[in-house]
């Protein structure tokens, strides 16, 4: 059975020319590009990262400013 675990967002200790910020793997220390999967519910952006290198898996959340302009759920 798959564990799943959250932890926080780690940042690379150097600045990409675009200012990006990329993740590190907590157990081999290897940079990941892009998340594998992102979910939206209730202003929670929640990012499924798996590191290349050595397979380990973590959810990144961030929490979203309250936009009375967004659209509702239902709406679309």
């Amino acid at each position: 059975m798959p564990a799943t675990a959250e932890i926080r967002p780690t940042l690379a200790p150097f600045t990409f020319p675009r200012g990006a910020e990329r993740m590190i793997c907590t157990i081999c220390a290897d940079t990941m590009v892009a998340a594998e999967a992102s979910a939206f519910s209730d202003n929670v952006v929640s990012y499924l990262w798996t590191c290349d290198t050595c397979g380990h898996g973590f959810v990144t959340k961030h929490v979203l400013a309250e936009c009375p302009d967004a659209p509702k759920h239902g709406d679309f």
